[in-house]
């Protein structure tokens, strides 16, 4: 007896050596690793419902016969006005979502009845540091526990049951400017997260944490550190050779801020970065030119301990904002004649990829949209880009109209794989973007640091040229065959940043749009079955569960995102209100949403213009390579961000000055600019938005 209390002490003693990196074991009752990799039909246990991340369900109750018959079972208003971007989970009768701002509420899977709802404070001066509004992707269930990521930087643990905090524990460094938007995934008793934020000079990971304690267990730095110092891997030794000058000091980027997909057949996690940072490669790879291992990359890594297996960078030296970060789906395909174990991946470069999920072969690499002009192909042996010279902009000294964008041929809305027809469905944007170098660049301490100027895309007060800007950038639906490397099908949408797709047994394609539909899809045509007007735009991807035996099927509506807070009002042709709901969906249901409040006419009624010519130029720059992130092309904002045309503060100078420089609206996401501007150049911005508020209401607009 003493000698096995002497073991245990031992054990212990080792244990807590090693830093608590020894793991807790599985969860064997609640949600286990079984249950989410054996992915009943009946509930949705993880982001993607699956492993594999194929968003594909096997109920067919409501299938391409009796999808019209479709109606509102019941919903739910939210109680925060940002964009909602996260898929429900569903298991043993209780529908978890999360909302902006990182919020997380259980209900009544049948009833909507609201069973509790936690919400983790994030502070909302953290705004600042997030490039695309203060989404939350969704939850991760293991065991008898529910997992958040918030925006702030927090892994959060939470009695399924009660929605208790269990723990709660930080994953980025003190003081980052990193933040987290994603869903957590679970992979054999651990937790894993990234962060996003290479915009902000962070330098990208991914982690595990253990599920029962939140011990970090290993992280996997995707971007190497000071070569000065040991780096944490030779996976990193080996990318430090593709960076030049002190790009370290600039963080890197490449962070890991929402794909994440473990493959138990390989044993592997795979995972897509960001872009590198700066985006401009003049100011991060001072010492000549180089890929910039491992941004706009797939990354593979062991499940159990972290390290390197393979990757495959889809963007080398990425210079136009392509991060790989979009969802990765693991099948079986059948590829001349044979079957092959592949991942598929369709980033925000155009080209859809497929490769070999032990090895990372590039397979094939085809384009999933038209009009790709930064690079004329791949090779097809490796899959590496031929870049078109004139997207260089940084050695050609001349702006470059880049298709795609940086919102991508296709972003985070997540695609989804039918098994039963091969095709995946992708929503899909044409947003064509003005890149442009800026050498004058200096590296700041607030908001984006890009190395580029953006003001070129600026779109004039001229009524005709905003309304050609607002027809040619749009989206759609494409069904992709990925065997055969094109379009099957497609439904275009008169907006971009559509939501993501769930595919179906019943041969249906459910999607959301920015303009405010509910719509199913016949998966093998692309037939137009049913609609349901939602009242605000769909970012959100759809899922599908049972109760008693009836098919439902639940999607979150809530306008925001990137394209509400960065593109703004002049190059949108509708922007519908932020009205956050979960809507949940049966057959023969009848509810209605509530009439629809008229929105109130704003009058621009701006200052009189002032100021020199020399003023207006700068402010011109500074709002477009800043400001225009959160408050829109040319200070035109979309639905959810202060639109500085009709701020009250825009004839007084010093009340401009106070919240601006001094911060005093913090509390409300604007934080102090001073270390980023001086004085001179805060009220340059403002008597830019002075310009162009008067410029609009002689055009007579809002």
């Amino acid at each position: 007896m003493r000698f096995k209390l002497l073991a245990g002490i031992a054990v212990l003693a080792l244990a807590a050596c090693n830093n608590a990196k020894v793991p807790s074991p599985p969860a064997t009752s609640g949600v286990t690793d079984a249950m989410i990799a054996g992915a009943a039909d009946g509930e949705w246990l993880s982001y993607g419902r699956d492993y594999a991340e194929q968003r594909f369900s096997g109920l067919t109750q409501i299938n391409d016969t009796n999808a019209a018959q479709l109606g509102l079972a019941w919903f739910a208003d939210l109680d925060t006005a940002r964009g909602q971007e996260a898929t429900p989970l569903m298991h043993d009768g209780v529908l978890y979502i999360t909302t902006a701002w990182s919020m997380v509420k259980a209900y009544d899977a049948k009833t909507g009845a609201l069973k509790w709802a936690y919400d983790p404070k994030v502070p909302r001066s953290k705004l600042v540091d997030v490039c695309c509004d203060a989404v939350n992707r969704g939850v991760a269930l293991y065991g008898d526990k529910v997992y958040v990521a918030t925006l702030d930087g927090r892994l959060v643990a939470l009695d399924q049951k009660t929605g208790n905090v269990v723990w709660d524990k930080p994953t980025i460094p003190d003081g980052s400017h990193m933040a987290i938007t994603g869903a957590p995934r679970v992979v054999k008793g651990k937790i894993l997260i990234g962060s996003a934020g290479s915009e902000y000079f962070t330098r990208g990971y991914l982690a595990a944490f253990d599920a029962q304690t939140g011990n970090e267990l290993w992280k996997f730095y995707t971007v190497p550190g000071d070569p000065s110092k040991p780096q944490e891997g030779k996976h990193l030794d080996a990318a430090a050779k593709t960076w030049s000058g002190d790009f370290w000091k600039l963080g890197g980027g490449g962070t890991v801020w929402d794909s994440i997909t473990y493959d138990p057949v390989t044993n592997l996690v795979y995972f897509g970065t960001a872009n590198a940072e700066p985006w401009n490669p003049a100011h991060r790879n001072t010492s000549g030119a180089g890929d910039s291992l491992y941004t706009a990359s797939i990354v593979a890594v062991n499940a159990d301990t972290g390290e390197y297996a393979w990757h495959f960078q889809e963007t080398p030296e990425d210079r136009w904002d392509f991060d790989s970060n979009q969802q990765i789906t693991v099948a079986d395909l059948t590829i001349g004649g044979q079957q092959q174990h592949v991942i598929m991946h369709a980033p925000k470069n155009g080209f859809f990829y497929v490769l070999d999920a032990k090895t990372g072969k590039f397979i094939s690499g085809k384009p999933f949209v038209d009009g790709i002009n930064w690079a004329s192909g791949l090779d097809p042996v490796t899959g590496k880009p031929t870049v078109n010279p004139e997207a260089k902009y940084e050695i050609t000294g001349k702006p470059f109209l880049g298709s795609p964008g940086a919102v991508g041929a296709h972003s985070w809305t997540p695609m989804s794989f039918s098994p039963k027809t091969g095709l995946v469905y992708i929503p899909t944007n044409n947003t064509p973007q003005l890149y442009a170098p800026d050498p004058d660049w200096k590296p700041g301490t607030t908001g984006f640091q890009l190395g580029i100027d953006a003001s070129g895309g600026n779109v004039p007060a001229d009524k005709a040229v905003r309304a050609a800007t607002a027809d040619a950038l749009n989206g759609a639906l494409i069904a992709f065959d990925p065997v055969a490397g094109k379009v099957k099908w497609k439904v275009p949408y008169p907006m971009p940043t559509n939501g993501g797709t769930l595919a179906t047994a019943g041969n249906l394609v459910f999607q959301g749009t920015a303009t405010g539909e509910f719509n199913a899809y016949t998966a093998d045509a692309g037939k137009k079955l049913w609609s349901f007007g939602t009242q605000s735009g769909v970012l959100a991807a759809p899922m599908t569960y049972t109760i008693d035996g009836e098919q439902y099927v639940a999607v979150l509506a809530g306008w925001g995102g990137v394209w509400d807070v960065s593109a703004g009002a002049l190059v949108s042709k509708k922007i519908t209100p932020n009205i956050s709901r979960l809507l949940v969906f049966k057959l023969g249901a009848k509810g209605l949403l509530p009439a629809l409040a008229p929105s109130a006419k704003r009058v621009l009624d701006p200052p009189p213009p002032s100021g020199t010519p020399e003023q207006i130029a700068l402010g011109t720059k500074l709002y477009s390579n800043s400001c225009s992130v959160c408050h829109g092309n040319a200070a035109a904002s979309g639905s959810l961000n202060p639109d500085l045309r009709h701020s009250t503060a825009l004839g007084n100078p010093k009340l401009w000055q106070e919240i601006v420089h001094d911060g005093l609206l913090k509390d409300n996401g604007m934080v102090a600019w001073k270390g980023q501007f001086t004085p001179g150049q805060i009220e340059a911005i403002r008597l830019y938005v002075v310009k162009r508020a008067n410029e609009d209401k002689a055009l007579g607009s809002d």
